[in-house]
């Protein structure tokens, strides 16, 4: 059973009025009392300073040049193996001139070839692009004479659909009508006349026909045996349905 709703006799009280205490608890003690420095092979001061950072950066830079020289060479050679003698002396020449060549010229050649190929990928995306065009406007127009049969038909079918329900409604009508027309013939039979007296011999008779029990002497004999007073309200004591009754029974 739970405590909650009980009441406090002996509330707690702050430790400051309590008797010091030497007892802590090793969560409570410091942990880190020293800053950790870099050892030896953590990248230390000292070790940058003997770092030579412009050395790599241009060691990167020409081992990157190196790469994309032996790749531009190795296309060069799958490309030109069809070539005569005279073509591979004339890239000969080159590679000796590109090998004496500085870093700042290589870069000029790379970037120059690197914008030809990119005209060259441009060049055949347009004429691909084009090609793509006459495609889809010849399935654009496929496209269109198709919707354009499939909404013909749709606008046949809708209106052979409402030809069809007007001639269904003007039949109904018409049928409604014929109903109507014989029903008030039949209801008066003064319209019958000419026909009733052609068909018969005799004349027609327009008496009403009397019931079985119009002769009877004890008619109505039951009529007010049920018919039991409604009970209503009325609010006022003294033109109640009970105080009259009572009125009339005790006091009358």
């Amino acid at each position: 059973m739970t405590t909650a709703a009980r009441p406090t006799f002996d509330p707690a009280r702050g430790k400051g009025s309590q008797a010091p205490t030497r007892i802590y608890s090793s969560r409570d003690l410091a942990s880190h009392t020293k800053l950790k420095f870099r050892q030896t092979g953590q990248t230390t001061q000292d070790e940058l300073n003997r770092v030579d950072l412009k050395a790599q950066l241009k060691k990167a830079e020409q081992d990157h040049y190196e790469k994309v020289n032996k790749v531009s060479k190795l296309g060069a050679g799958l490309s030109n193996s069809f070539k005569d003698d005279n073509d591979d002396e004339q890239e000969q020449e080159a590679a000796a001139e590109t090998s004496t060549e500085t870093p700042l010229e290589r870069k000029k050649r790379l970037l120059q070839e690197a914008e030809r190929l990119d005209k060259d990928d441009s060049d055949d995306s347009d004429a691909s692009k084009d090609s793509d065009d006459s495609d889809s406007d010849d399935s654009d127009s496929d496209e269109e004479d198709d919707t354009a049969e499939l909404l013909r038909e749709l606008e046949k079918i809708k209106r052979e659909r409402a030809e069809e329900k007007e001639r269904q409604e003007r039949i109904q009508r018409e049928e409604e009508e014929k109903a109507r027309e014989a029903q008030v013939a039949a209801g008066n039979p003064l319209l019958d006349m000419p026909e009733a007296s052609a068909a018969s011999s005799g004349p027609k008779d327009f008496s009403v026909k009397r019931r079985w029990d119009e002769d009877v002497i004890f008619k109505n004999q039951a009529r007010g045996m049920d018919d039991k007073p409604k009970k209503r309200f009325i609010n006022d004591t003294l033109r109640s349905d009970f105080h009259r009754k009572f009125m009339n029974k005790y006091v009358q």
